[in-house]
């Protein structure tokens, strides 16, 4: 299951679990929509390629609760 994390890794931007236009890689590394463009779809850790994330709905938050660690270190 994803973690769903919950911003991004570069510009620390809110990435919540239930709203589309988050990007991660095969590692779940996390960035948004403006980032990912900026970096050409490619992870800047791994040097995957950076796609769609899911989204999870709200409804299913409480039994399968999205990630609360934030990843930017801005």
């Amino acid at each position: 299951m994803l973690e769903m994390r919950p911003d991004c890794e570069r510009c620390g931007a809110d990435l919540p679990a239930e709203a589309p236009g988050a990007f991660i890689c095969s590692f779940e590394c996390t960035f948004c929509a403006e980032c990912a463009d900026d970096l050409d779809d490619r992870c800047p850790n791994c040097g995957g390629e950076l796609m769609d994330r899911p989204t999870r709905a709200k409804a299913l938050h409480a039994k399968h609760p999205p990630s609360t660690t934030r990843k930017f270190k801005g």
